[in-house]
């Protein structure tokens, strides 16, 4: 298997990325290929196989220079059979990805939710790297996570174990959550959560603000923008920032004092709002997480960014090859 590669891809709505990957983590080959959801994303799986042939035959090698499928999916993962039991923006409802992607390439393949795959990644190569126990927290539209205990993914009884953006952190009167509750920590740390209290703030108030000035131009707001004005020191944004921070800091604190990590890694697209989001979150976390437990967890960003699906993913093709050759 050493000269042989292992094949990750990260299914998301947009693109769906895919990797050619040594045993030991190194990516020599990686592109994206855009998510086909035609007919309740059938076509996804003959999609993902035509683009490994593809790049195969580019490149000069053949299939048996690959050895294992690993695949992350936006959604619940039933860990018996691999299919997916709910993924929204592509389609799918008990979906069965793994039997169908095993039929299309003839190659072992390992199905996992892509939040438990990025929390793979980054344990694997990025800033993770070295814990046993992790929470990796994804902060994009919506809010994702994966939970590692002594170095396995934590699956639950029905693969919704460490869904963390569906934490209740606004017990009453919270905003409505995609998933039918109310005060997800989704609707206040997301994109478009920090967004919504940006423009809460805004109805709420009138003093002079950035945020202010560039919703009277451009008629909308970007987290982006948000962060931006936070590191201009203006007042409204920054206070925008530490609330999403309380939110995260609190929900980060709780899942913490069960799990005892060693390291806490926030990711996603909102990640890259760097130190003015990570310095207020770990603020946070301390105040609210038992000392203890405080202690032995470092709060980080990721480090591995888009790469960490592709890498987790991979990691997972790795352990089932492993686990395969035991029994033969």
């Amino acid at each position: 298997m050493a000269d042989q590669w292992l094949v990750g891809v990260d299914v998301g709505g947009t693109t769906i990325k895919i990797a050619f990957i040594s045993d030991s983590g190194e990516i020599h080959h990686k592109w994206e290929i855009p998510t086909d959801k035609r007919d309740q994303g059938n076509h996804i799986p003959s999609q993902i196989a035509l683009a490994i042939n593809e790049k195969l035959r580019e490149i000069g090698e053949t299939k048996n220079k690959l050895s294992a499928i690993g695949i992350g999916a936006p959604g619940p993962v039933n860990d018996a059979d691999g299919s997916v039991e709910i993924a929204v923006n592509l389609g799918w409802s008990n979906f069965p990805l793994k039997e169908r992607l095993v039929l299309e390439t003839s190659l072992p393949v390992t199905v996992d939710n892509d939040a438990n795959v990025a929390a793979i990644g980054e344990m694997w190569k990025g800033a993770g790297e070295g814990a046993k126990d992790l929470l990796l927290v994804t902060l994009g539209t919506g809010v994702g996570g994966g939970v590692i205990a002594n170095g396995e993914i934590v699956h639950g009884v029905n693969g919704a174990g460490g869904e963390l953006g569906h934490i209740t952190t606004v017990p009453e009167g919270g905003f409505p959550c995609n998933c039918g509750k109310t005060g997800c920590l989704e609707t206040m740390a997301s994109a478009t959560g920090v967004v919504r209290l940006a423009m809460k703030a805004l109805e709420s108030r009138d003093e002079p603000s950035l945020l202010r000035d560039i919703y009277g131009e451009e008629k909308k707001l970007t987290s982006k923008q948000i962060f931006e004005a936070a590191q201009e020191n203006d007042r409204l944004a920054l206070e925008v920032v530490q609330e999403l921070a309380f939110h995260l800091g609190l929900a980060l604190a709780n899942s913490a004092n069960v799990l005892n990590p060693q390291k806490i890694v926030i990711g996603g697209g909102v990640s890259k709002a760097g130190d003015t989001l990570l310095n207020p979150v770990r603020d946070e976390f301390q105040r609210f997480a038992f000392p203890r437990v405080s202690a032995g967890a470092e709060v980080m960003m990721a480090r591995m960014g888009n790469d960490a699906g592709i890498l987790g993913a991979a990691w997972l093709a790795k352990t089932q090859m492993k686990t395969i050759i035991q029994y033969i």
